[in-house]
């Protein structure tokens, strides 16, 4: 008898259909010569302290480090899940053959090695690699199986991983609370979650040192168009007036105008990081809520695998690409039929396969999240929000590039008498051809700074000529530097992504993946552990953190705890041992070696220094301040620049592009808005 073993019990059903295992048995389905069971997760962890020596039973400072000379697993205490093991230990002594159908991931593996070795099964063991949940693709897989053994680097890799999480959080974790948590409270740290909360409590100390200051800004309109001064900013009101002054009441001429074609490649494919972001930004969803609905649409079977941190295809997904249109062209929601159109547009003719798409090179495990073709049923909105990003940005990859004109219209006005000249520049973009855009163009408009920034230069200019002349209304327009913006789940996980560098930019952040904080999988985890230890909360979008995660962050001397960039490297070691380029014994030495070095650095300090707790009352209190009816006695003016906030008082009136708000943004919404 096979035994196969999956990871939940909805996916052992899905797979005892296909393989004609179709009797139900406790804790089991059997038939065909197969016995398919499951796990609910993890169903083993590594060994705690105690476990090891009741010596580390009790938390103290003089039992620190604890580093066990070998590790060993356990079973997770809970009734059900010593049920169910029992059930798959007495499959596994009897089995003629196991096939691990874990999710196919670093995670996966771990999670049913650790079982078959706890059941000390002895039989061959053939791994199933699938990345979608499709009947096909099931069947494709089980045809397709390999040995377990060439699968022992990606287990190296989590075993590392789990082996130094526990280092490096049980000693910190225990060195941390005994030291400067007032016997009161627990002061987790952990190799990922603290110097993700670094990242936090650093951009916060920048917003809240941050000075405002004013620069003016010299523009004129000349035939209904805005044209900005090139030398930048004034940072004196008396420089910006003497350029006023000089070409006041001086005609304006236009000196060139420049014409260039441009084109704008389609967005890239999802991977799951990218997915987080997006539904961050668009739908104000948590990175864990994200991962949560993306994880339903897969055992769904309408998307692909989602745990990935590839954006690419490779080339043997190409031939299904058709079937997987065709399936987005039946896709049905209420009366409508969403993609219809836009896929329709790319019939007739075969789909363009471009190596920004397809490549076999950029794709390890699994390929980036895509439709299945599987037409979606009984989705609930939220998952349809998320299954239409999906669907879109596969159609839209297809597509032609966005085609498009810049026009840069460059002028100048002389005073003669001065011998001065002041130079103007105005930017506008027009679209010749909307290649991919047109699969977004019914979508809802959504208006942010960023969107209202693009529109700017999109805008189409009229035409102008060189050597053309004529009056103008020149501006100097007073305005205030602000200060970075709070990190949201968005701008966190891109932070995460690059080790620490918020990065737009697709090449860079691509090249700078390997040096990632925490795989992709793992990073919702970590924001919410951060959220559960009442190290940050979050206040609207933003992620704040509380007097505890700030002050845990200024008491850890070792950069080693909270360096991002450290941490990414530890990162790219743990990916390296998964592609056979590093020792993984190596890596857990070091990290003994790290946190013993740590564990002495700190014993050493003499200090009395307690940190704050933040408990569950103190996040909750700390909502953002309602705004009063003051702001109504005030009008939108200029003249309230520099003056008290009406609100909280302590900050001043600074001037946004849309509205005066207080300079004190990040703790008082007062905001006065007037027409642009």
């Amino acid at each position: 008898m096979i035994v196969c073993i999956a990871e939940k019990p909805s996916v052992a059903r899905d797979i005892a259909r296909i393989i004609g295992a179709t009797s139900s048995k406790n804790g089991y389905m059997e038939g065909n010569g197969y016995q398919v069971t499951w796990t609910f997760g993890h169903l083993c962890t590594l060994k705690e302290p105690h476990d090891y020596t009741p010596a580390w039973k009790h938390w103290s400072l003089a039992s620190l480090p604890m580093l066990p000379q070998r590790f060993g697993i356990k079973l997770i205490d809970d009734d059900g899940i010593k049920k169910q093991f029992a059930i798959i230990e007495k499959l596994m002594q009897n089995a003629d053959g196991i096939i691990n159908c874990g999710d196919a991931g670093q995670e996966g593996e771990l999670i049913q090695r650790w079982v078959m070795q706890k059941a000390q099964a002895k039989c061959p063991v053939k791994r199933l690699w699938i990345s979608s949940m499709t009947d096909e693709a099931i069947t494709e897989g089980f045809q397709k199986l390999k040995d377990q053994a060439e699968y022992q680097p990606l287990y190296l890799a989590g075993l590392s991983r789990a082996i130094g999480d526990w280092i490096l959080g049980m000693n910190a974790t225990r060195l941390y609370t005994l030291k400067y948590g007032q016997n009161r409270q627990v002061l987790s740290i952990g190799r990922v979650q603290t110097p993700t909360l670094s990242l936090i409590v650093s951009r916060q100390k920048e917003i809240e040192n941050f000075k405002p200051e004013p620069y003016w800004v010299l523009a004129t309109i000349y035939r209904d168009t805005q044209f900005t001064a090139t030398k930048g900013k004034f940072t004196s009101k008396e420089e910006g007036e003497k350029a006023f002054s000089t070409i006041e009441g001086k005609p304006f001429t236009v000196t060139d105008v420049q014409k260039k074609k441009g084109s704008e490649a389609p967005p890239r494919l999802f991977d799951l990081t990218s997915l987080q972001v997006e539904c961050n930004k668009k739908f104000a969803y948590s990175a864990e809520t994200t991962l949560n609905l993306i994880q339903s649409l897969y055992e769904k079977k309408i998307t692909t695998y989602p745990r990935v941190d590839t954006q690419f295809l490779p080339d043997d997904v190409y031939p299904k690409c058709p079937s997987i249109m065709n399936g987005l062209y039946k896709t049905t929601f209420g009366n409508t039929q969403p993609y219809a159109q836009i896929v329709k547009a790319l019939g007739g003719k075969s789909l363009p396969k471009s190596k920004k798409v397809f490549d076999t090179s950029k794709v390890t495990d699994h390929h980036a999240i895509i439709p299945t073709g599987v037409p979606p049923v009984a989705l609930s909105d939220m998952e349809r929000n998320v299954f239409d990003l999906i669907a879109k940005r596969f159609v839209a990859v297809f597509y032609p590039d966005c085609k498009f004109s810049t026009t840069t219209v460059l002028g100048e006005v002389c005073n003669e008498d001065s011998q001065e000249t002041i130079e103007f520049k105005v930017t506008g973009k027009e679209i010749l051809s909307p290649g991919w855009r047109t699969v977004y163009a019914s979508d809802a408009k959504t208006v942010d700074e960023d969107d209202a920034k693009k529109e700017n230069e999109e805008r189409t200019l009229p035409t102008f000529v060189k050597g053309e002349s004529g009056p103008h209304q020149p501006t100097l327009t007073e305005k205030w530097t602000t200060p970075p913006k709070p990190y949201t789940e968005a701008t966190l996980l891109r932070a995460m992504e690059t080790a620490g560098k918020f990065v737009e930019d697709e090449k860079l952040r691509a090249a700078l993946k390997e040096n990632g904080i925490g795989r992709p999988s793992s990073r919702a985890g970590i924001i919410e552990t951060l959220f559960k230890r009442h190290y940050i909360r979050r206040e609207r979008k933003n992620l704040i953190a509380t007097q505890t995660g700030i002050e845990l962050i200024d008491t850890i001397k070792e950069e080693l705890l909270k360096s991002c960039e450290l941490t990414g490297i530890w990162e790219k070691k743990l990916r390296d041992i998964e592609h056979q380029k590093y020792d993984a014994a190596l890596f857990v030495e070091e990290l003994k070696q790290q946190i013993t070095t740590i564990v002495n650095d700190v014993m050493r300090e003499n200090t009395n220094k307690h940190i704050t707790l933040t408990t569950e009352e103190d996040v909750k209190a700390k909502k953002p301040k309602r705004q009063t009816n003051k702001k109504e006695t005030l009008k939108p003016s200029d003249d309230l620049i520099g003056k008290p906030c009406p609100v909280c008082g302590k900050g001043t009136i600074i001037k946004g592009k849309a509205a005066y708000g207080c300079s004190d943004w990040q703790h008082c919404n007062f905001r006065l808005p007037f027409d642009k």
